[in-house]
């Protein structure tokens, strides 16, 4: 692959996963693939699965890095015995962590969605030829010894024939070889190709977490904790939040929701002008997953009787409490959420203009909120 090459398993903003250091907030999947290595049950297929943006390209890679860096100690340490591991730290300067930094490490192949080479764009698919890419990897590659890694990210994408391609390889795993299946609904994929893997969850982070995370990808932000609640603890969706102006994008939801039932038709039609701008495509689908985030957090009170702990926007809470007072308002509320759900959806399947999409997302919340 090229430097310029689209790279479809990186986050916009961030470095690749390959180039991310440090693994925040998932030390239970660490120390299970760990342990497992320690006692000589590395499985040759596993799947990393959780919501996105938490860290499953980052511990792939790590991991893959970890295996590749250790396999010649894995032949056996002291009197035979392999070396016991608490870490998958791996020194930058390794010759390993220095030849995938460079994407030249000839014992690892990672697996993405490709480039269509008559068209000149990306798939929207894995397909079955770039399985036959790893075929020819993994036959070049048994000649010379040692470990061998495939990073699959994500397996999600793979059409039929591309999973097929892969469970044949699962079923006969080659001999030293560790599959990295990447997951973020695992519902989706074959029932054959997650019974033949050993399943790593990672879980949302921390505000704290959360935080150090978005440090080491460049973007110091001092709102973490409004960040972690929209962005339901994830690293990507938390750098496309800050990318695309987010923070202060719910922040104007939040002063546009205040008045409800009534409220303030200027604001209204400042944000559907906002999404309806040319270029504008990816606030536009921002600003729906905001609006989507704050009416389930409108039903999420209801039920539970409080609002969130922590405020996403300044005012949340009072307006939360007001809008969702007891579970009958809740179950108006998810109503309504699967309802605006629907229609944006549809709206940008048959191309409806944002700005009438959210002016009628705006009309469908003043109804719930007058009712």
């Amino acid at each position: 692959m090229t430097d310029d090459a689209p790279e479809p398993d990186r986050v916009p903003g961030a470095p690749h996963p390959r180039d991310t250091v440090q693994i925040f907030g998932q030390d239970a999947a660490t120390q299970d693939f760990l342990q497992a290595l320690n006692a000589d049950r590395l499985h040759h297929g596993w799947l990393i699965t959780g919501p996105l943006g938490v860290g499953k390209a980052t511990l792939a890679w790590a991991m893959a890095r970890f295996l590749l860096a250790t396999s010649e100690e894995a032949d056996g340490g002291l009197f035979g015995r392999p070396p016991q591991y608490d870490s998958l730290h791996v020194d930058p300067e390794h010759p390993v962590a220095r030849r995938i930094a460079a994407r030249s490490e000839p014992g690892l192949f990672s697996i993405t969605r490709s480039v269509n080479e008559k068209t000149g764009r990306l798939r929207d698919q894995i397909v079955i030829d770039d399985i036959r890419g790893l075929t020819h990897f993994l036959h070049m590659s048994a000649a010379e010894g040692g470990r061998r890694v495939v990073i699959v990210d994500s397996a999600d994408d793979m059409n039929m024939n591309a999973a097929n391609g892969l469970l044949k390889m699962l079923e006969e795993p080659p001999a030293r070889t560790t599959i990295l299946l990447i997951s973020h609904q695992p519902s989706r994929l074959l029932p054959t190709i997650r019974s033949r893997c050993r399943e790593l969850r990672l879980h949302p982070l921390s505000p704290e977490n959360m935080h150090a995370a978005l440090q080491q990808a460049g973007s110091d932000v001092e709102e973490t904790p409004a960040l972690a609640e929209l962005s339901a603890g994830s690293v990507g969706e938390a750098l496309r939040i800050v990318r695309l102006g987010g923070l202060e994008m719910y922040h104007h939801l939040v002063q546009l929701f205040s008045g409800m039932p009534s409220f303030d038709r200027q604001k209204a039609l400042q944000l559907a002008d906002a999404a309806a701008q040319r270029g504008a495509a990816d606030k536009f689908e921002l600003l729906l997953t905001l609006i989507d985030t704050i009416v389930t957090r409108l039903a999420r009170t209801g039920a539970t009787g409080h609002p969130p702990t922590v405020e996403a926007a300044p005012g949340e809470a009072d307006l939360l409490i007001r809008l969702s007072p007891n579970a009958q308002k809740a179950r108006d509320w998810a109503t309504t959420a699967q309802e605006i759900s629907d229609r944006s959806r549809h709206g940008q399947a048959v191309n409806l203009d944002p700005a009438a999409l959210v002016l009628d997302t705006v009309f469908k919340v003043q109804k719930t909120a007058s009712a």
